[in-house]
């Protein structure tokens, strides 16, 4: 089972007791830590090493950016490589968690307030570099908050929270598929009632011939064709003929009656990735048969008008061919 990838992104030296905890908390949520001193990142001979830590960014879920007082290995004029893990992960648009050292953010303050005036000595940071980036992570565009932290506590607590929220989001967002299906089937049954009435008001002739097109434009078995089927496209038919044809300009072969595949009471067809079956129950057409004896069924057979609440999704099947 797929696991969500954890990339942490900091200064090695000062913060490995931090490191270590935090790998050890993302393991117990069952989730796959990715830390550079654990070989956890594949290196190559074409590129500085610092570019495959970026890449791998690309192949996780989840950073945490973990801020200290220390600048770290220059990546380039502006930024060390853990400022530009932070700045690549959101870039790629990666759930990424902030956290700075609670010293770190307390001087900061102080940074602002004079960072105009040259020659000032920081206590908590190796270089103001720090103070810089910090910065412009607060300028970003995404509302990636940060937080402070004293020990690993503070951030596997943090994490914690917010990861059983995203659980729970997740939850809520499934239930709510089934509210959107009926706000679906609400809209069509709308759209239907409006076609009704505006072709009852305008053509004031024959009400039932208008109710019985409205009904078979709305017929539900196009739409449960499309999408046991797979057609891209709108589905309409009137006979059993035009069902025929439309599946065969699809590309489907028709599964002949007595075939080991065939299905009493169904006329079946056999999609275009020969694995599928597509099944179409005679039920829901006025059969009508070309001879006396009842064996042969015409092609002029038309389909029948069924409402929402006369339709039953067993009229339309879909299976698997059973390899040999």
């Amino acid at each position: 089972m797929a696991k969500p990838r954890v990339f942490v992104s900091s200064t090695y030296y000062d913060l490995k007791h931090v490191r270590t905890d935090i790998e050890r908390f993302i393991y117990e949520q069952g989730y796959e830590p990715v830390l550079n001193e654990r070989g956890h990142i594949a290196y190559g001979s074409r590129e500085k090493l610092e570019e495959y830590c970026y890449k791998e960014i690309n192949q996780c879920d989840i950073l945490v950016s973990i801020i200290g007082g220390r600048y770290g290995s220059e990546s380039n004029e502006d930024h060390s490589i853990s400022n530009r893990e932070l700045l690549e992960a959101a870039r790629l648009g990666k759930q990424v968690y902030i956290f700075i050292e609670s010293a770190v953010a307390t001087e900061f303050r102080t940074y602002q307030a004079n960072k105009s005036i040259d020659g000032i000595v920081y206590q908590a940071v190796d270089n103001p570099k720090v103070y810089r980036f910090i910065e412009e992570v607060y300028n970003m565009p995404k509302n990636n908050t940060l937080h402070t932290f004293s020990g690993a506590a503070d951030i596997t607590r943090y994490l914690k929270e917010q990861w059983a929220g995203l659980f729970q989001r997740l939850l809520n967002d499934e239930s709510k598929k089934k509210e959107i299906n009926l706000i679906h089937q609400l809209t069509e049954t709308s759209e239907t009632l409006n076609q009704l009435v505006t072709f009852l008001v305008e053509e004031k002739t024959d009400h039932q011939t208008a109710i019985n097109h409205i009904l078979t434009i709305n017929h539900p078995i196009f739409r449960e064709i499309e999408r046991k089927a797979s057609v891209p496209f709108r589905v309409f038919f009137e006979t059993l003929g035009e069902l025929v044809s439309l599946f065969e300009s699809l590309g489907f072969k028709n599964i002949p009656k007595g075939d080991f595949e065939a299905k009493d009471g169904y006329a079946s067809w056999v999609l275009k990735d020969g694995e599928t079956i597509i099944r179409i129950a005679k039920e829901a057409f006025d059969l009508k048969h070309e001879n006396g004896d009842g064996s042969s069924v015409s092609f002029e057979s038309r389909l029948k008008i069924l409402t929402e609440s006369q339709w039953s999704s067993e009229l339309v099947q879909n299976d698997i061919k059973i390899p040999f």
